[in-house]
């Protein structure tokens, strides 16, 4: 599963981020989401999340779902 569609995300479940900083390279960040910070139900580039470590980034892959 993508991160592009919110209905795919909810906090617990673990994800891989691409944070601000790393967008050009397309390094991706794992964790756990603590919250949701993308109000739309769709968007292209991925939702935007907050882990629980407290980086924020927009989901690239969905890892393990609970």
């Amino acid at each position: 599963m993508d991160g592009k569609n919110r209905s795919n995300i909810r906090p617990g479940i673990e994800v891989a981020i691409v944070l601000k900083e790393d967008q050009r390279t397309g390094e991706l960040t794992e964790g756990i989401v603590q919250n949701i910070l993308t109000n739309s139900q769709f968007h292209p580039h991925g939702i935007k999340v907050r882990l629980t470590t407290g980086e924020v980034g927009r989901v690239q892959k969905i890892l393990k779902a609970d």
